[in-house]
């Protein structure tokens, strides 16, 4: 199972599982809610943490912080689980890199 995540936006993070779409709007921080928002979208699909077996994570343009969370999260995730992120095999030292705005 694929697990997609946008924290791009200041304002809103997203989640994917499948093809469901979970999304989480807060004025400022929306990335603080990215571990909640992930948790919501597993439980709500019956899929237990182990079932991903691939982590997609939006790289930018956004912002400085959101990303870094998203990024953080993502990368992490994804070297417990032993899977890949973005294509890249975290665990071998290949981290995501991110984009910002100019």
């Amino acid at each position: 199972m694929k697990l997609f995540v946008d924290t791009s936006d200041r304002q809103k993070t997203i989640v994917k599982v499948g093809d469901k779409k979970y999304v989480s709007f807060q004025e400022n921080g929306a990335s603080q809610e990215l571990l909640k928002l992930i948790k919501k979208a597993l439980s709500k699909n019956n899929i237990k943490v182990s079932d991903i077996t691939e982590i997609e994570v939006g790289i930018g343009p956004g912002s400085f912080t959101g990303l870094r969370v998203g990024v953080a999260v993502c990368e992490t995730l994804a070297w417990v689980l032993g899977v890949p992120v973005n294509g890249k095999n975290v665990a071998k030292g290949g981290g995501v890199e991110i984009i910002y705005e100019k």
